[in-house]
C-alpha cells in the first residue's frame, strides 16, 4: 500500500510539474506594440485588467542591492485579470481553482532578444477552458489568431 501511495504522489508532482511549464511565443514587434496588442486583446474579450505589474523596472532598480549588476530583461511586465464567468464555472467545478486567479499573461524582453509573450500552463481538467481563454488572447495580441 506504502508503494502505491508513494507512486500516486510521484504522479501527482510531475503532473503538477507539467502545469507550471510556460506557454511562451516570440515575436519581432517592439515591446509596447506587443503591450498595447495584450491590452486591447484583454479589453477584447470583454474582460478588465486588474493590474500591470513592472516587474522588469522593479529587477532593474533594485538590481544593484541584492547584489548584482545583471540586467535581466530591458522590459518585463505582467498583466492581471480575471473573468467572472469562467472564474464561477471553474471554482463551482472544484473551489480550490481559486488558487489560480487572476489569470497572468506576461511580455517580457531580454537584452539582445525578441519580445516573448506567455502564460503559466493549468492543469488538466477545467482549468483548460481558462488556458484557452490565455492562448486566444496571448495570440491575439501578436497577430497570430
Amino acid at each position: 500500500m506504502r508503494q502505491i501511495l508513494i507512486a500516486a504522489a510521484l504522479c501527482a508532482t510531475a503532473a503538477t510539474a507539467l502545469a507550471d511549464q510556460p506557454v511562451v511565443y516570440t515575436t519581432e514587434d517592439g515591446f509596447d506594440d506587443v503591450t498595447f496588442g495584450l491590452e486591447n486583446a484583454i479589453l477584447g474579450e470583454g474582460l478588465v485588467i486588474d493590474a500591470v505589474s513592472h516587474t522588469g523596472d522593479m529587477l532593474e532598480r533594485t538590481k544593484g542591492d541584492v547584489g548584482s549588476d545583471e540586467t535581466l530583461y530591458t522590459n518585463a511586465e505582467i498583466y492581471s485579470f480575471c473573468s467572472a464567468t469562467l472564474s464561477r464555472k471553474v471554482m463551482e467545478a472544484d473551489p480550490m481553482n481559486l488558487q489560480y486567479c487572476p489569470y497572468n499573461i506576461f511580455v517580457a524582453q531580454r537584452p539582445g532578444e525578441p519580445v516573448m509573450i506567455g502564460y503559466r500552463t493549468f492543469p488538466e481538467g477545467e482549468m483548460q477552458e481558462i488556458q484557452q481563454l490565455l492562448d486566444t488572447i496571448t495570440r491575439a495580441a501578436i497577430g497570430l489568431d
